[in-house]
């Protein structure tokens, strides 16, 4: 049995009212259309819905159970047509979202808070990785931005950069440099040095710092972790390099951090997507709160 959301909205406007003139007049159409629907939908039926005398209108016990049903489809669609109106306008759906570990924990908190308190509704999957796997699962289309620095970004991705992040060096309290006021890559030749896991792109980064500064520290330890660099170096095992908006995540270990100079070294940090794969509404909502918040 076909029935139209018109037909069913006329038979319940008609029920609500208690009036053909009356629900004519609040749906602002001729009563004798709305009364030619109810009685085509009677038609399809085969039952009345409604008892009509000359003073007054009653809705039959059908037709009472047909209202239910009516009601039931009508406000489900209106349910459905409310969602998806609010996934065309970024105030539903779900955002999947990928970033280094460090940018997850520091840089993307408050952006979230922010975005959450304006668009409630929207789900944000946040997953951190280091930054071949970030790249990887845009590639893949397993997350709809990432955010992570540019460094082995290739042209392919679309990259909107958001700040950028200064290289400083940290020791324990009694190391011979810490009442230095900044470093120079040149003093760390020859240093004791913590160094990060080569597939971190703070390694990267240092790397190419300490080779156009024509030094080499010694490195004696390769660690993975942002704490266990730190807890080596409170230990007193080197010193190591590390960009700047990580330090809230080694407040723990006590140390020292100067700003390192000759040459100052920065790390650019930007939001990466496939330009190939169309962007919900909802994430483009997040791209924009990203963007406008200027991280860092």
């Amino acid at each position: 049995m076909d029935l139209t959301l018109q037909q069913l909205r006329a038979v319940l406007a008609v029920h609500d009212a208690e009036s053909f003139t009356v629900a004519a007049e609040r749906a602002r159409v001729a009563q004798s259309s709305l009364s030619r629907t109810v009685r085509e939908v009677e038609r399809k039926l085969g039952v009345e819905l409604f008892r009509r005398t000359t003073r007054r209108l009653a809705t039959t016990p059908e037709g009472a159970e047909f209202c239910v049903v009516a009601r039931r489809a009508v406000s489900s669609f209106d349910a459905g047509m409310q969602h998806f109106a609010g996934l065309l306008a970024g105030d539903r759906g779900r955002v999947r979202l990928a970033a280094l570990p460090s940018l997850a924990a520091i840089l993307l908190p408050p952006v979230l808070s922010a975005h959450r308190a304006a668009h409630p509704e929207v789900e944000v999957a946040l997953e951190d990785a280091l930054s071949g796997e970030v790249l990887r699962r845009v590639r893949d289309g397993d997350v709809d931005l990432a955010v992570t620095v540019l460094d082995g970004v290739e042209d392919d991705l679309e990259v909107r950069e958001l700040t950028a992040d200064r290289f400083r060096c940290v020791l324990p309290p009694g190391h011979r440099y810490a009442e230095r006021e900044s470093l120079t890559w040149a003093d760390l030749d020859g240093e004791p040095h913590v160094a990060f896991d080569s597939a971190s792109s703070v390694r990267r980064h240092a790397d190419r710092a300490f080779a156009t500064a024509g030094v080499r520290p010694r490195q004696v330890l390769e660690v993975r972790t942002i704490a266990a660099v730190a807890g080596m170096v409170a230990a007193g095992l080197g010193v190591a390099v590390m960009p700047g908006l990580v330090l809230p995540l080694v407040e723990f270990a006590g140390l020292r951090d100067l700003p390192l100079v000759e040459p100052a070294v920065h790390r650019r940090i930007a939001v990466v997507r496939d330009p190939s794969r169309p962007l919900s509404a909802a994430a483009g909502e997040f791209l924009r709160t990203l963007a406008e918040s200027r991280p860092g």
